[in-house]
């Protein structure tokens, strides 16, 4: 019995130790994406095939023969990967080392001739961890008076250094490594085969590695492909809607209990909204609906190639609007039937799955209950159940003796809704607890949402998704952790807005009596 929770705990580490470096990755990219769609649009309007064709803007040759540098090259060669690299450095080592990052990935751009997105997120993390290392030497060492030099200096002469480094040999290898993933990619193309990327993109996005694997993989290859070609089809396969909301509409007409309530509201909010995490707990109540994903992920992405549509740049968030704000002039018949075609895919699918089971799941209870539903799916899938957030009663989890979840003795005033990029269903969650808490007269607590790996331990209770509540724990292990199934309708939000009114009542009685 103790080497089956052994290797359970093994296998969750192993899943939070990935998530973390997924999260890692499109950390970098996610704070940037305002950048990379105004890239896009400015591509989508003013290079010579574009919209609006501007020869100052885009970068061509006007009738004269004149040539202009414009902003499209400059903005993807300089300022995209600088962007990158400067956010990937701060994330390591404050404002010190996004600079120190910078300067070291300049090496890098120009060393090579192509876009280094892939250099830029090596460069810029790895700069700034070499510059705290080189700091550590000296820490507490300097005489008074000299600090300040010796900081400049060290960053200006270290960060030459790493720029030299860059350009004679991570220059070369990056490139080399680009090359070799779009032959790849290529290669499924010519093959046909790419669609059999949704056998590992629906179920890494389930796992919460979706911004991971659109955002560290498919942003910098797909972005390197607009430039040859207009458009990539990259920016498409994990970012279609017509997957999840597929499957939301079959859990609308044949789901049971709090599932079927509740999947309209989803289904607008992960269509419209691009919130395809809102999805992920209805696959995980009921693992076979992951065969559905990948068969709509794989329509989608089929489609795409036969009519060689694409996307000018990232559409972040995944809704159907910024879908199409995005698609190329020449697409919009293909992505449209892509979105079409991958929905109905998964929604045949999902509906057969659901009505298989809907006479067994009626006579079931708590089979339309999706937090019950994911704890019975994690202890089948032989996976580490992570604590699942309680307001001062007893939970399975907690049952069985872990005690991640701290105390607070004094008021609640400070609750982070944190996901795993800070935004979008955390900022719903965070928005749907505000509402509540204003209706119950509780106007003294401040309700934000962030991003996991920047939470800093200062918060007094924190509100995750299941699969993302142990990633909270370790970065925050004194806050008050509650789990949720979905961020959009949670019983649980009713016992914390019970939990901080009582509290706060109690230690506003206590102040009265002293």
């Amino acid at each position: 019995m103790t080497t089956t929770s052994n290797d359970t705990a093994k296998k969750g580490g192993v899943r939070v130790r990935v998530q973390r470096f997924g999260t890692f990755l499109s950390g970098m990219v996610m704070p940037n994406i305002g950048a990379f769609i105004a890239w896009g649009l400015i591509t989508a309007f003013f290079i010579e095939t574009g919209w609006t064709p501007v020869p100052a803007l885009g970068g061509f040759p006007d009738a004269e023969g004149n040539e202009y540098l414009g902003l499209v090259g400059p903005m993807i060669t300089y300022m995209l990967p600088l962007l990158l690299a400067y956010t990937g450095g701060k994330m390591v080592y404050d404002v010190r080392g996004g600079v120190v990052g910078v300067i070291a990935t300049m090496g890098v751009i120009v060393g090579s001739d192509i876009p280094m997105f892939i250099g830029a997120m090596i460069m810029g993390p790895l700069a700034a961890w070499i510059m705290k290392k080189v700091d550590a030497i000296w820490d507490g060492k300097i005489k008074a008076g000299f600090e300040m030099l010796v900081n400049n200096f060290s960053a200006g002469i270290l960060g030459g250094l790493l720029a030299l480094a860059g350009f004679y040999g991570i220059a070369p290898v990056v490139s080399w490594l680009s090359g070799v993933l779009e032959g790849a990619v290529n290669w499924l193309v010519g093959l046909h085969l790419l669609p059999l990327a949704s056998i590992f993109v629906e179920p890494g996005k389930v796992l919460f590695l979706n911004n991971a694997i659109n955002h560290g993989v498919f942003t910098p290859l797909g972005t390197e492909q607009v430039l040859e070609t207009g458009k990539s089809i990259l920016f498409l396969i994990e970012a279609n809607p017509g997957p999840g909301v597929g499957i939301l509409l079959a859990f609308m007409f044949f789901g049971v209990g709090m599932s079927k309530a509740s999947a309209p509201g989803a289904a607008i909010i992960q269509f419209f909204g691009g919130i395809h995490e809102i999805y992920f707990p209805y696959v995980l109540m009921k693992p076979m609906i992951i065969i559905a994903a990948i068969a709509g992920g794989m329509t989608g992405v089929a489609i795409n190639a036969a009519f060689q549509t694409g996307l000018r740049a990232p559409a972040s968030p995944g809704s159907i609007i910024a879908v199409l704000i995005q698609t190329a002039p020449d697409s919009y018949v293909g992505v449209i039937l892509s979105v079409i075609g991958a929905a109905a895919v998964s929604f045949i699918i999902s509906a057969v799955i659901l009505r298989a089971s809907r006479k067994r799941d009626l006579e079931n209870e708590n089979a339309g209950d999706l937090s019950d539903a994911i704890a019975k799916t994690e202890a089948n899938k032989g996976k580490k159940s992570t604590v699942l957030g309680t307001m001062g009663g007893a939970t399975d989890a907690a049952a069985a003796g872990d005690s991640g979840t701290a105390t607070i003795t004094g008021p609640i005033s400070n609750i982070v809704f944190a996901c795993d990029a800070g935004m979008g269903s955390s900022a719903m969650g965070a928005s749907v607890l505000r509402n509540k808490l204003k209706k119950a007269g509780v106007s003294d607590v401040k309700v934000t949402n962030q991003a996991i790996a920047n939470l800093t331990g200062d918060a007094d209770l924190i509100v995750t998704q299941n699969e993302l509540t142990e990633r909270a724990k370790q970065k925050s292990p004194n806050s008050i952790h509650v789990s949720v199934d979905n961020f959009m309708n949670s019983p649980k939000y009713d016992e914390v807005v019970q939990r901080v009114t009582e509290s706060n009542a109690a230690e506003g009685s206590e102040g009265d009596n002293q």
